[in-house]
């Protein structure tokens, strides 16, 4: 008996939550949509509640993600199809581009339900090839739909404090519809260029922000190996010709600069190695598709895959110090 009630509890636990998710206004006009809840997803969803007096409606695959927010007081949806059904705007925070491609073009997905007219902002990371592929589909679709690739930095704190950075790719009609709901998100909205822009300023920034972080964590390793003080010699980089923001602000040695920063806590939080190996690799296949040797970085992006191999994938980027140190000096 036990058993059964604890079946049937669970069972009319599922029909209300499903029936909570349902109650969304299925009228198109006005409403938000927001596809993607995750840990950035849910934090910027959370700041258009209420916005312009506007009903939020959101999809998730984690049932738990969107009870966060429908807690407070957002329409849930059972697809992303009743997502674009109901709103004039639809905002994904999604993991990949193929991932982006199936919420868009699958059975139940968003151009399924898609209104004439739409706006379609695109926060997921998926690199220039990937978003040129999705807007290309968009236009493809002749309903007036309006398209911008808008990736962030700033990671969930900045998410949580809607103090993100977006890089908009977009027209200037589409990137001035857009900003209005970017401002509710972040503190800095970036008008990049046309469609994909937003993408390739991101991966060339990561690019950038990988190879300086290996280069400071080799030059903090030679340094301290070789009788360094690491404090004297991050102090004379952070006032020299090598001075960067890996260096300055993140640096990769623990308790150089600081002791509120990953390198101080073990590599714990920040960034993670797998993530930068994903924008690493969107940065190699824009490389390719631009015809530009990446020389390094192909270099960061071997590093970052073998560092996640050897099962630190969830550590702070800065993690590559202890990676070659650990793993790479002892070869």
């Amino acid at each position: 008996k036990a058993t059964v009630s604890v079946l049937y509890w669970h069972t009319a636990k599922m029909m209300m939550r499903h029936m909570l998710r349902r109650t969304y206004a299925t009228k198109a006009g006005g409403n938000i949509g927001f596809i993607g809840l995750g840990n950035m997803g849910g934090n910027m969803a959370a700041h258009l509640l209420g916005f312009e007096g506007r009903d939020l409606v959101v999809f998730d695959t984690m049932a738990e993600n969107m009870d966060t927010l429908v807690s407070k007081g957002a329409k849930g949806a059972c697809s992303p199809k009743e997502v674009a059904e109901a709103c004039s705007t639809v905002i994904t925070m999604l993991p990949s581009g193929p991932v982006l491609d199936k919420v868009y073009t699958s059975s139940g997905g968003v151009f399924e339900g898609i209104n004439d007219n739409t706006l379609l902002i695109d926060a997921s990371t998926i690199g220039p090839v990937s978003a040129k592929d999705v807007s290309g589909k968009v236009a493809g679709l002749q309903k007036g739909l309006s398209f911008v690739d808008a990736p962030v930095s700033g990671g969930v704190p900045g998410a949580a404090a809607g103090t993100l950075t977006f890089m908009v790719g977009g027209e200037d009609e589409t990137f001035a519809a857009a900003k209005k709901y970017l401002d509710m998100m972040g503190k800095n909205v970036v008008h990049c260029g046309p469609v994909c822009a937003g993408q390739t300023v991101k991966v060339s920034n990561n690019l950038l922000l990988a190879a300086s972080m290996i280069a400071v964590s080799e030059a903090m390793l030679m340094g301290t190996k070789l009788g360094c003080d690491p404090k004297t010699l991050a102090n004379v980089l952070n006032t020299s010709t090598g001075r960067c923001w890996s260096s300055d602000s993140y640096n990769p040695y623990p308790h150089a600069i600081a002791n509120d920063i990953p390198s101080a806590k073990g590599y714990a939080g920040g960034f993670a190695c797998d993530l930068m190996k994903k924008d690493l690799s969107l940065a190699v296949e824009a490389g390719q598709a631009a015809g530009v040797e990446l020389t390094a970085g192909n270099m960061a992006f071997d590093l970052y895959s073998k560092m996640s191999a050897e099962g630190m994938g969830n550590l702070d980027f800065a993690g590559a110090l202890k990676f070659i140190e650990e793993k790479l000096s002892k070869q």
